[in-house]
């Protein structure tokens, strides 16, 4: 693959040149919607069918994290796990040791507290900024450019990044220092987790007692046991239309990553020593759930109570 001279673009060059590393779901929409709105980009991701896209959105590719980074002011990577963001950017090789002063760094993995600090720490030493920026909204949100964005870093280091985020983005907050993004994020999911697995319980109890999903789940939209769930995300089949529990809870959020945030909520407590029991269950359920059903949406925890939801 060989990667073109970003100078040369035609995209604005007021603009700074972007760096966008990771190109999965959530990574692709992304960086098509930074396209979409001039920004010049170099792309990287293991994925040739993932490059290929972009690169006919107008990207350039590159064969390397240090190579999509050669002319680039502002780095973006999505990455899976804390693993892979160390990997890219720490070490004698990494991103960050070959990146010149003022370069901004935004780091929109979803990984530990601990981890996002440890490269905001490297990167302080260098003068390069760095924020952590783990997003909500799901692909459909990366796809439409509506997602939140929650950032932790410095307060200038934000304000450099707020432009750029607002491309893909609709709601951008800033959680606090380094890796208060991160936290904020985990504590989120956890609390979706929580009445998720609750939701579909109290359904559940309904249904199994004779009532009709539907009826229920508009008595509890109307009284005190409301929630976002039983408002846009209904997990009982054909309750709610455009939702994956009405799609055989294909698309959506996969339950591996629901139980990959709920594993990271459970090791910032213990590292902090402070307990959450509902947290706790509602990790337990998924870890169970995922066994079979992790390439699914974690709405289909629903079928905990009833696997005929599946068929």
């Amino acid at each position: 693959m060989n990667t073109k001279d970003l100078n040369a673009t035609d995209n604005d060059t007021t603009k700074p040149n972007i760096a966008f590393i990771g190109l999965g779901n959530m990574g692709a929409p992304m960086a098509e919607n930074l396209l979409k709105a001039g920004y010049p980009l170099s792309v990287y991701d293991l994925s040739e069918d993932a490059t290929q896209r972009l690169q006919q959105a107008g990207a350039s590719v590159a064969d390397s994290p240090k190579d999509a980074a050669r002319h680039a002011q502002v780095v973006i990577s999505m990455l899976p796990a804390g693993k892979h963001v160390h990997s890219v950017y720490l070490g004698d090789s990494g991103l960050l040791a070959n990146l010149p002063k003022d370069t901004l760094v935004i780091d929109s993995s979803t990984i530990a507290a601990a981890d996002a600090r440890l490269v905001a720490e490297a990167a302080s030493k260098l003068g390069i900024d760095f924020l952590d920026a783990p997003v909500s909204g799901g692909t459909g949100g990366a796809i439409a450019g509506t997602l939140t964005f929650i950032v932790g870093g410095s307060t200038d280091a934000f304000a450099k990044a707020e432009p750029i985020l607002a491309v893909m983005g609709k709601n951008i907050f800033h959680a606090g220092e380094h890796g208060a993004g991160q936290v904020a994020k985990i504590c989120n999911n956890m609390l979706l987790g929580i009445l998720m697995a609750g939701t579909a319980e109290a359904i559940n109890l309904g249904v199994k007692n004779g009532l009709d999903p539907k009826v229920l789940s508009d008595i509890m939209l109307q009284s005190s046991g409301r929630n976002w769930t039983l408002e846009v995300y209904n997990p009982y089949p054909q309750v709610m239309g455009n939702v994956p529990s009405s799609n055989g809870y294909q698309g959506g959020f996969m339950s591996k990553l629901m139980q990959k945030d709920l594993n990271l909520a459970m090791q910032t407590a213990e590292d902090t020593h402070v307990e959450t029991p509902m947290g706790a269950k509602a990790t337990e359920l998924y870890a169970a759930h995922t066994v079979e059903n992790g390439d699914k949406d974690f709405s289909s925890i629903m079928a905990r109570h009833d696997s005929s939801v599946l068929t």
